[in-house]
């Protein structure tokens, strides 16, 4: 009898997971409609991460060619040694 009680058991206890797994998906993508872009700005978010990425870029390219400048490398290796000293 007490085999019969915990498969019961079981039974109910998938049948509540079922439904709070259900009840969180529906959550999920009530959300997810309400701070969706209207359609004409679909791609924006995409559009914006290039042109960061794009900038970035060129900003590490002049830096690395401000970097590769001698007066900076002095400079520089003379802040680490003194750095490495104390």
């Amino acid at each position: 009898m007490a085999a019969v009680g915990a498969a019961e058991r079981e039974v109910l206890m998938v049948r509540r997971l079922r439904t709070l797994t259900a009840r969180a998906v529906h959550a999920c993508r009530r959300r997810w409609a309400a701070g969706r872009r209207l359609p004409h700005e679909a791609g924006m978010a995409t559009a914006e991460y290039a042109v960061v990425t794009l900038a970035a870029v060129g900003f590490a390219g002049l830096l690395l060619v401000i970097l590769k400048g001698g007066s900076v490398r002095t400079l520089l290796l003379g802040i680490i040694e003194r750095a490495l000293s104390s």
